[in-house]
């Protein structure tokens, strides 16, 4: 009978899902000072593990408990207790990875910093919406994203947000200092954040990269003629709908400084953060005349390049005939 309770315990410690919510994800904080009865007081509140007093048991023998770390804890709905447990112990290097990956808005960032660390969206967006704050960094409000270079960062579990940027800088600095991107970017006359907004433009038109390079020389060609980008990642982004699959005339009138239909030059600040190999290709842009490009009519996402007007207009009727045809089936396949 011992050797039944003693297996059913180990199942319930390494395989047995211990969680207590249907939610994917839980979030919960502890903040100093650190005890045993305030971890279980925060469990209990929130309702994490099935059984709490066993986990306490078992984290007796296994863990330490003043040696758990303040901050931001994330239990994926599943979790066994070893693992839980294993968390909070490992908790004492007090570090946490921050996985920067694509994101578009301001309010990405803000969700992912509270998502693992103690300040809160709203807190992050107030930081890094004020002009005054980000100051220290050498950006602004618009400019924001171009000092993170999507990567995966160690910080401190109750690391500040000025902390966590200071991070993310020192990421972007390095970068800049590898590979002679900083010489490249002067070979084309253009800042480094100016290559990062223009880096952000081609990551929303391709995820095809031989593609990509051949869009970025055909806006450094526009740029160095003064030509309008005429990008219609902007044009999504100062709508803010990023669903949209096609862009009418009506959309190319919206007054925003993102809309470089009407305006020449570079939006004020990136579109998205661009992986570094986007970046890259931005940087070894090949010599072209092109100055035009349109997806090509067998939806292959892939793009003609052209270097006269004529040429593209041919080729973006093609295209322009060919959604139109796969729209009109896709509405006749929804009609009863």
């Amino acid at each position: 009978m011992l050797l039944v309770i003693l297996i059913g315990l180990l199942l319930y410690i390494f395989v047995v899902p211990a969680t207590d919510f249907s939610d994917k994800e839980k979030v919960f904080i502890l903040s100093q000072p650190i005890s045993k009865e305030k971890v279980l007081e925060e469990l209990n509140q929130k309702s994490i593990l099935q059984f709490p007093q066993i986990f306490a048991a078992f984290y007796n023998i296994y863990g330490d408990w003043e040696s758990i770390q303040p901050g931001k804890y994330v239990v994926k709905k599943g979790t066994t207790l070893f693992q839980f447990a294993r968390m909070l112990k490992n908790s004492r290097k007090g570090v946490t990875k921050l996985i920067i990956t694509k994101m578009r808005l301001k309010e990405d960032f803000a969700r992912l910093i509270s998502r693992q660390f103690l300040p809160d969206s709203t807190s992050v967006m107030n930081f890094i919406t004020n002009n005054d704050s980000l100051q220290a960094f050498g950006v602004d409000s618009s400019t924001f994203f171009t000092s993170i270079i999507p990567d995966t960062y160690e910080c401190y579990r109750n690391n500040s947000l000025p902390m966590i940027l200071a991070k993310l800088r020192e990421g972007s600095e390095r970068f800049w200092l590898q590979n002679d991107r900083l010489q490249l970017a002067q070979k084309w006359g253009l800042t480094t954040q100016q290559v990062y907004i223009l880096a952000s433009i081609v990551e929303e038109e391709t995820n095809y990269a031989s593609d990509q390079s051949l869009i970025a020389s055909v806006y450094l060609n526009r740029l160095q003629k003064k030509m309008p980008l005429q990008a219609c990642p902007t044009i999504k982004y100062a709508l803010k709908d990023f669903s949209l699959t096609r862009i009418y005339e009506k959309y190319l009138i919206v007054p925003s400084p993102y809309n470089t239909y009407q305006r020449t030059g570079l939006p004020p600040g990136p579109i998205c953060t661009p992986q570094p190999a986007t970046i890259d290709r931005v940087l070894h842009a090949p010599a072209t005349d092109y100055l035009f490009f349109v997806a090509k009519s067998d939806f292959s996402g892939y793009h003609h390049f052209s270097n006269s007007y004529a040429e593209h207009q041919r080729y973006a009727v093609a295209y322009q005939r060919a959604l139109d045809t796969y729209q009109q089936k896709q509405k006749n396949q929804k009609l009863p």
